[in-house]
């Protein structure tokens, strides 16, 4: 496995596992922040800019889509972030705050904090355990 793949892996999973730990842990301030965010054009627009460049960077530096699972999550991963920073910085408040809404956090809300728990979990696992070539 190439040693970008594997760093990768092993940082983004370990991202995702303490976000996904953090939102478990204080689920009503995590609901409250989210709705505030979504009011916050400012904001939203600095959460864009950090997304769309952590997006490019991955795409940029690891658009692999062979070799297993591993690989194509991480590219998945940067491609996703990608477009959420493109959504952020091009959409209109109004439809931002209807994808808000439609995503119904508090109704789905350990959905959403179980993704990202289960995939930093598989891929802190992957980058620990996989070789370098």
């Amino acid at each position: 496995m190439p040693r970008l793949t594997i760093y990768l892996a092993r940082f983004i999973g370990l991202f995702l596992l303490i976000v996904s730990l953090s939102m478990f842990l204080d689920r009503d301030s995590i609901i409250e922040m989210a709705t505030a965010l979504i009011d916050d054009r400012a904001l939203l627009l600095i959460v864009g800019l950090i997304a769309l460049g952590i997006g490019l960077a991955i795409v940029v530096g690891h658009n692999v889509w062979s070799g297993g699972p591993m690989p194509i999550l991480i590219t998945l991963f940067g491609w996703s972030q990608l477009l959420r920073g493109l959504a952020l910085l091009l959409l209109p408040a109004e439809t931002q705050i209807a994808f808000f809404q439609v995503m119904r956090l508090e109704d789905f809300f350990y959905i959403y904090a179980g993704i990202p728990l289960v995939l930093g979990a598989y891929l802190t696992y992957a980058g620990f355990t996989s070789r370098s070539q």
